[in-house]
């Protein structure tokens, strides 16, 4: 779907350039315009061109136009963000990334296809199916290996210490990607990672540490927020509800109007344990409603870098043929009323694994067309609306794609003074300075 929206940026700059030289009082004089050019394509294109094409890419360049997490999704590309968002899939099950230029194995995915075939961390992925992956985009490769469940996936890989290649023949399964990781550390601390707010995160927090208390029990606890790229709305509201007695979450604005507030209550099964959260550049979306709510309401500090800085809800819409539509819709803000957008959450205390002169982090303020960001709002100044006056379908955070999430939730080192961590250090020497 890249090569469309590429192939259609010409024919949507011209219609731009016309609307500006024309300075036509209505806009839609350019459907008419667009109609016209349309029609010579089809007549005078070099080589016949279908129109259904000429007219998705047209869309597709409309929306991505807006903002950098608007788009409009085609079938396939609709079914595979919603398999992002519910974190299950069917395929084989095995986490990848680029490292020097080569598809390798991070890790499979436990109780996967992949696992019990014997894929390894570190295998290097030669072929998927026959096909060299090494002139394809990341995703694209992550799209060869899911597939319908019952099916074969060829795997070709290499392997340290090994001369010669392996085969593997992997039969896709049904595959649930976890967003939680647990651990105890020493002096009765609890370990919480969450990857992404994915369906199902808040029961998977629950019974992970429900189960790591029942071995026995912590007296503090640290919540890693590093690298999560957000997820659903529902599930940080749930997460949150753990950590944090009643009040303001935060609140959504849509065109100058505060369209909705969200809560915490007062039931929660960690709010009275002393934590520490760890935020860096890759704190995205629902993650920051996460940490900006707890460092505004004062719970615990912050430790870390400052976050990814994206501020805004899109609506996700169900559309004629299968595709879906992403738009942005509302932007929100933490209990204090700061925006997020461009700006991110400020840890508390800032600490960097990465040296001032190596650090090359890609926040939303770096991304092409983003929104800006404004200055901090008044929940009680603002004019509200009710909900029922709202569009039917509801708001949704945009999880990133697949790939980027399965190279986030690697496994931290075992120990959490590590070198190679200054960020997770100093939080849990914060964190026992507390206890």
């Amino acid at each position: 779907m890249r090569g469309l929206r590429t192939g259609f940026f010409c024919l949507t700059t011209t219609l731009a350039s016309l609307a500006s030289a024309q300075s036509r009082s209505d806009p839609y004089e350019l459907v008419d315009q667009f109609a016209r050019v349309l029609n010579r394509i089809e007549q005078e294109y070099v080589e016949p061109a279908p129109t259904e094409k000429l007219v998705q890419g047209a869309i597709e360049g409309m929306v991505s136009a807006l903002d950098p997490h608007s788009a409009y999704m085609p079938p396939d590309d609709y079914d595979d963000f919603k398999a992002d968002a519910s974190g299950q899939f069917a395929g084989i099950g095995v986490e990848v990334d680029l490292r020097h230029g080569q598809v390798t194995v991070i890790a499979p995915i436990g109780g996967s296809p992949a696992e019990r075939a014997g894929i390894r961390s570190g295998d290097r992925i030669v072929s998927v199916n026959g096909v060299v992956p090494d002139m394809l985009p990341l995703t694209e490769i992550v799209h060869r290996m899911r597939g319908k469940k019952g099916t074969t996936v060829h795997l070709t890989v290499r392997r340290a210490g090994r001369s010669s290649s392996l085969e593997f023949y992997v039969v896709r399964d049904d595959v649930h990607m976890p967003s939680v990781y647990v651990r105890r550390f020493d002096h009765d601390i609890a370990y919480v990672r969450i990857a992404a707010f994915q369906d199902g995160t808040h029961h998977e927090l629950l019974e992970k540490l429900g189960r790591l208390q029942a071995e026995a029990s912590f007296k503090g606890l640290l919540l890693d927020l590093r690298q999560n790229p957000g997820g659903l709305v529902s599930e940080v509201v749930a997460v949150a509800d753990e950590f944090l007695g009643s009040g303001l979450l935060f609140f959504t604005r849509q065109r100058e109007m505060v369209i909705d507030r969200i809560d915490t209550t007062n039931n929660g099964f960690f709010e009275n344990v002393p934590m520490v959260v760890l935020v860096d550049e890759g704190t995205a979306s629902a993650a920051e409603i996460l940490a900006g709510a707890l460092k505004d309401r004062r719970r615990c500090p912050l430790v870390g870098t400052r976050t990814f800085g994206k501020g805004t809800v899109q609506t996700i819409m169900d559309l004629p043929g299968g595709a879906g539509l992403r738009l942005t819709a509302m932007r929100y803000y933490t209990p204090a009323g700061n925006g997020i957008q461009a700006s991110g959450v400020l840890p508390t205390e800032t600490v960097s694994d990465s040296e001032p002169d190596q650090a090359e982090f890609t926040r939303e303020s770096d991304l092409p067309n983003h929104l800006p960001s404004e200055q901090s709002v008044s929940l009680r100044k603002a004019s509200r609306t009710k909900l029922d006056e709202l569009p039917s379908a509801q708001p949704c955070e945009t999880p990133k794609p697949l790939v980027t999430l399965l190279e986030r939730i690697r496994q931290l080192p075992a120990s959490p003074t590590d070198k190679d961590s200054k960020i997770l250090a100093r939080a849990y020497q914060l964190l026992l300075s507390h206890l």
